[in-house]
């Protein structure tokens, strides 16, 4: 007569590992990496906005932090998601600190 402990144990261990990884590789589709800047962004530049194209909504171009000075990135458009309101990313500061909230839909 053979035992089925092993066997059950054996189960056990792959379908928590299995869920662990499950769990692990569908994280990164929800979370965002912080952006935080010692420093307050430059002010932003003058863009010229071209003509509005229908079903798109513009996306301001901004100053992004990039190995520890800022770099500019231009606008662009941004298909529209009917029902919502585009919210442009913007730096907030929080202490001595300035924080990166990136665009999104409302």
């Amino acid at each position: 007569m053979t035992s089925t402990k092993p066997v059950r144990l054996l189960n056990s261990v792959l379908a928590a590992a299995l869920t662990c990884a499950a769990t692990l590789t569908a994280a990164p589709a929800f979370a965002q990496a912080v952006i935080v800047a010692p420093m307050a962004p430059p002010p932003p530049r003058v863009e010229v906005v071209p003509a509005p194209r229908v079903g798109y909504v513009w996306d301001e171009g901004r100053w992004r932090w990039d190995h520890g000075r800022y770099v500019w990135v231009g606008g662009h458009w941004q298909p529209v998601r009917a029902g919502y309101h585009w919210v442009p990313g913007h730096w907030v500061q929080r202490g001595p600190n300035w924080r990166w909230i990136e665009g999104h839909w409302a």
